[in-house]
């Protein structure tokens, strides 16, 4: 990823924020300015956004299956999921203890007033449907594997597709002909017609990330902002946090790399992260940069990104943790050690099960009030801040990602040769 792309890309982020900015406090809420936005940036960031999710599905499906079909040895599989799966779990408790501490310790929705309450909820827009009640968990096992691929896909389940990924490339890794070989290349075919693709499209990230900017900060007022910045900034501070000092730790002590390397090849990534808040459409970007400029070996990147963008997501863990104990906190609910830890584990699992889509994590949020007690309607007051949120949120996901892709690869050899027929 070349450096000048990455300069495009951020100040494409910060003209779209400083024009928005300036919109707002010149115009308000102003018809001809609401005009401008509904017709003009917000179009194009959403074309944007579709340009980068269209090359979701086949990316994913042809490199995780690559990925697993490329380590030659199913043993090999389950060394690299095996470590991956435990460094998800350990970083994801360490983000929703750190968000869950925040809170307990600041206490961001205790004080507020009876006034800001009633007029919030008379703002609020109605959440995302939760998940069924009945849902269990062995209910989501059997989801994840697909009955039909194609419903998958169109539905947009990218936990299945991914389940079908990794069998389609065991299912290459174990089936030693010629024509397995074909298919294999056919799929390196499409991974790189993709990335291709991908590369025509990270050329126009600059204008893309400036219209999503600015359609965000020229909607958004300040009341909210300021009436929930406690809220706001212990978010922030624990993203940040779990951002510079435990990655930085993790990539350091177990993965062996610089923290100043990791992030200075990481910040095409980042940037895309926050401008789009979707893990899933960084994703492209994410195995770029962690090939090109981290270096990493390609058959571990793969996997763990492709993997990570679904279910390694700690930014969505800590937020969905701090938001739960804040509105129970502004409804005045006391929750106990053990629904606190009941939270805890709910949204570790959130964490690892929530969709990488823009505010995906809103109705697992909505799921676990349920759980313990809290008014689910208490959600709209997060709406009105949950876009700058999602977008820390997506950032820490997507970093969470490739240092996990470091960690695991540490150890792995640069290249894997399968073996002959």
């Amino acid at each position: 990823m070349r450096n000048g792309l990455s300069l495009r890309m951020l100040i494409g982020l910060l003209a779209g924020l400083v024009l928005g900015v300036g919109a707002h406090l010149a115009f308000g809420a102003a018809p001809p300015l609401e005009s401008f936005v509904r017709n003009v940036t917000e179009p194009a960031g959403r074309i944007f956004l579709r340009l980068l999710f269209v090359l979701v599905i086949p990316l994913i499906l042809s490199a995780l299956a690559l990925g697993v079909a490329g380590l030659g040895d199913l043993r090999r599989l389950g060394r690299i999921g095996l470590k991956t799966l435990a460094y998800t779990v350990v970083v994801s408790t360490i983000a929703v203890l750190i968000g869950v501490g925040m809170v307990d310790l600041f206490k961001p929705g205790a004080g507020l007033s009876p006034d800001l309450k009633a007029r919030l909820t008379a703002r609020a827009v109605a959440p995302a449907a939760a998940p069924a009640a009945g849902t269990t968990g062995v209910d989501f096992l059997v989801n994840l594997v697909p009955n039909n691929i194609v419903r998958a896909m169109g539905e947009g389940d990218m936990l299945a597709v991914m389940v079908f990924a990794l069998m389609l490339g065991i299912g290459l890794a174990i089936t030693r002909s010629d024509a397995a070989r074909r298919l294999e290349e056919a799929l390196q075919g499409l991974y790189d017609v993709v990335m291709r693709l991908l590369g025509l499209v990270i050329q126009v990230a600059p204008v893309g990330v400036a219209c999503l900017m600015f359609t965000l900060t020229a909607r958004l007022g300040y009341d909210v902002l300021r009436q929930l910045g406690a809220y706001v900034l212990v978010v922030v501070v624990g993203l940040a946090i779990q951002q510079f000092v435990v990655y930085s730790m993790s990539v350091a002590w177990l993965g062996g790399m610089s923290p100043l390397r990791f992030f200075r090849g990481i910040r095409a990534a980042m940037l895309t992260a926050f401008s789009t808040a979707s893990s899933n459409a960084t994703l492209p970007t994410s195995l770029l940069v962690a090939e090109q400029e981290l270096k990493l070996p390609s058959h571990v990147s793969r996997f763990v990104l492709t993997v990570g963008s679904t279910a390694n997501q700690n930014g969505t863990a800590l937020f969905e943790g701090v938001t739960v104990l804040f509105l129970a906190q502004f409804y005045g609910i006391h929750l106990a050690f053990t629904q606190q830890l009941t939270v805890v584990f709910i949204c570790i699992l959130g964490g690892i099960g929530t969709a990488g889509v823009p505010a995906g994590s809103i109705p697992v949020v909505v799921m676990i009030l349920g759980l313990v007690g809290v008014p689910a309607e208490g959600i709209g007051m997060i709406l009105g801040v949950d876009r700058f949120l999602d977008m820390c949120r997506t950032t820490l996901n997507v970093t969470g990602d490739l240092a996990a892709a470091v960690v695991v690869s540490r150890g792995e050899p640069e290249t894997v040769v399968a073996e002959t027929p």
